[in-house]
């Protein structure tokens, strides 16, 4: 759509505003139609039933008479207008350049504020805002423009708003508005402490009567203080004589991390390739693939002899790198760029595997990821990185509805 007008036509902005009801914009643009004006943008919105529609047009011919045509018609449907003959079309801005995704519970006047402060600091304008969810945590998104779109000025964007989004209490996911952003087709979690709640090695250590120990290792390689072939080595050992049965008890016992369901049932709904790629272990993960019908896995294998644990790990460890490996193993077999895949996930052992795929999201992660990760996200509910991509929570419940599911609030 053109926002200039022709050489002898004058710009008109108008602006509606009052409750919103059926028929205000017909009843405006039938006073439009009267006049021949051409329309060069139009913008609304509603916020809790107030409704703001903003038209810039252009006419060639009497635009006094317009602005009173359009405040009488206005007038019949009881709405304010505001008619500026003249208005600057050069004031209408290029589309957003980025989008942030600010979500908190709650986010407060003051938090909000600090964050408008801050781009506005970096010469960033906010083009527009719209909430994307209230449940389970509050959600805005903003499409903004910077100065110059340049890779240092979204990294400085990128930096300003890490900084800031420790500070103020809330996260900050930050985008370039590409089309890149909405043709996500594949994603990849981690399992423990990301698609489920805890750690599987430690739940099997509790049975071995060593918890304490194997937790003290893990926690070391997941701040990346340990190598994880060597951790997963020195914690499998420790389950050496466990009867093979202790696996599928602990997969009963397995808690999903609350949204993790919403999750994948939106995701896949949307077209998405969705499965896990896992430091643990493919006797549990297994029993997660069949429950959240999932397309694909990869996880480490456990010995047994005789219907007893080993200690040992079969084949090759699915390690930090072997994690990167298979995102770009299963990206290859459905065959979708790199740039089109997502990766989730909560300890350095998922660094290389974030970095590979178009988008990165730490999810309650430890400091060593969330320096490298696109996004890091510090609710501990999955459904959040729906907001992230782009769904808003009135999607996620109109398609429950539809397919006649209970929405998921408690």
């Amino acid at each position: 759509m053109s926002t200039a007008p022709g050489p002898r036509q004058t710009p008109v902005l108008i602006t509606v505003t009052g409750p919103d009801k059926p028929g205000v914009s017909s009843v405006l643009f039938a006073a439009l139609t009267r006049h021949g004006v051409d329309i060069l943008d139009v913008e609304q919105v509603v916020i809790r039933g107030q409704l703001v529609l903003g038209a810039l047009v252009a006419t060639d011919h009497d635009a006094e008479g317009l602005q009173e045509s359009v405040e009488q018609a206005m007038a019949t449907v009881q709405m304010r207008v505001d008619v500026r003959v003249g208005a600057d079309p050069e004031q209408t801005r290029p589309g957003s350049t980025h989008v942030l995704v600010v979500l908190g519970h709650p986010v407060t006047a003051r938090a909000f504020g600090e964050v408008a402060r801050r781009l506005a600091a970096l010469e960033v304008n906010i083009d527009t805002i719209r909430r994307v969810a209230d449940y389970p945590v509050t959600g805005l998104e903003l499409r903004v423009s910077v100065p110059a779109d340049t890779d240092e000025a979204d990294a400085d964007l990128r930096s300003a708003l890490a900084e800031l989004s420790v500070r103020v209490g809330l996260d900050i996911a930050v985008e370039r508005d590409l089309l890149s952003r909405r043709a996500k087709r594949l994603i990849v979690f981690d399992v423990d402490s990301t698609l489920i709640q805890g750690e599987v090695i430690e739940m099997l250590a509790a049975r071995a009567g060593c918890e304490d120990e194997v937790r003290e290792i893990t926690e070391a390689a997941m701040r990346g203080e340990l190598d994880f072939t060597e951790s997963l080595h020195r914690r499998v050992a420790t389950l050496a004589g466990l009867p093979v049965s202790v696996l599928a008890e602990v997969a009963d016992t397995l808690q999903l991390t609350p949204g993790a369901r919403t999750t994948i049932r939106t995701l896949k709904r949307l077209g998405f390739r969705c499965g896990v790629v896992s430091g643990g272990f493919t006797a549990i993960i297994d029993r997660l693939v069949d429950d959240l019908g999932l397309d694909f896995q990869a996880a480490n294998g456990l010995e047994v002899v005789d219907g007893r644990l080993t200690g040992r790990v079969l084949g090759e460890v699915v390690d930090r790198a072997g994690k990167a490996t298979a995102l770009r193993r299963f990206a290859e077999v459905y065959d979708i760029p790199l740039a089109q895949c997502v990766a989730v996930g909560d300890g350095a052992n998922d660094i290389d595997m974030l970095s590979t795929a178009g988008l990165g999201i730490a999810f309650n992660a430890k400091p060593a990821l969330r320096e490298v990760a696109d996004t890091a996200l510090s609710h501990p509910y999955l459904d959040v990185v729906l907001f992230v991509l782009g769904v808003t929570r009135a999607e996620i419940e109109a398609a429950d509805i539809a397919d006649g599911l209970e929405p998921e609030r408690v």
